[in-house]
């Protein structure tokens, strides 16, 4: 493969799994909060709380500050672990769905790691102010879909 286009794969791998990243765990945490405490917007309020502080937490309602905010940090962060997923890919010798999924499993576990071992406080996910660990599994579960998942959606495109 030209260095051009292993570039070009690099790319696409890191937008499209960090973009389908974003999907699954915006879904996974808005379904869990609508089913926790009856508010959807209420742990991706909490995502926020890097900008606003601890009172992002506490709001329940849908609002361009508190939940446009929040959406939108986590979906830089989905496309950031997007971009360090499609890295790993990169370094195997051969991409196959048992290797993608295994990255997606250990980009997801580096994340967790990095979000709650490495980060200041202030720059975790947020949502864990307002879902219980399980619920946060649950999450973290979907991220790894969400990777792999963006990667075979590439992969059955270039197929066709």
């Amino acid at each position: 493969m030209s260095p051009v286009s292993q570039r070009s794969s690099f790319l696409a791998d890191a937008a499209v799994s960090g973009a389908v990243a974003a999907l699954t765990t915006t879904a996974a945490i808005t379904l869990l909060g609508h089913q926790r405490d009856g508010s959807a917007w209420a742990p991706l309020n909490a995502v926020s709380h890097i900008l606003w502080g601890d009172e992002a937490a506490t709001h329940t309602e849908k609002s361009l500050t508190y939940t446009g905010s929040g959406a939108a940090l986590n979906t830089g962060a989905m496309l950031s672990w997007g971009a360090v997923y499609a890295a790993f890919l990169a370094l195997m010798p051969r991409r196959t769905p048992t290797a993608a999924v295994g990255v997606a499993v250990a980009t997801t576990a580096l994340a967790y790691v990095t979000d709650y071992h490495v980060v200041p406080r202030r720059l975790t996910p947020g949502f864990e102010k307002r879902l219980s660990g399980g619920e946060m599994a649950v999450i973290y579960g979907a991220l790894a879909i969400g990777l792999a998942a963006g990667w075979g959606l590439l992969r059955r495109q270039s197929a066709t």
